[in-house]
């Protein structure tokens, strides 16, 4: 019984771990770019846009489609990095496991 207290005791310590490494990763940002920077884009771990930033040099009037690919190749990276941050840190609690739904 004792064992079992034990153990009960040390996956809540994890899981208490778990939520806290969760929390923090709204505090941590990564940035992905394209056109060699002149579009970058700012995440947080939860995957929340922060900002986008276009340099004057990227935005022509007359290929305003290119800018569109700009953007939206910036923020899919940011959103990659993210992924990656997420799944460093929380890999920490699963082993390298991906659980569905935990991050």
């Amino acid at each position: 019984m004792n064992n079992m207290n034990q153990m009960m005791k040390q996956v809540k310590k994890m899981q208490e771990q778990m939520l806290k490494a969760q929390e923090e990763l709204v505090t941590k940002t990564v940035e992905g770019s394209s056109g060699g920077g002149v579009v970058t884009a700012e995440v947080n771990g939860h995957k929340k846009l922060l900002s986008i930033t276009i340099k004057p040099e990227a935005v022509d009037p007359e290929d305003v489609e290119m800018l569109q690919d700009l953007v939206m190749t910036a923020v899919n990276d940011a959103l990659t990095k993210a992924d990656e941050l997420a799944n460093d840190d929380m890999g920490k609690f699963t082993g390298g496991m991906k659980i569905p739904g935990l991050f």
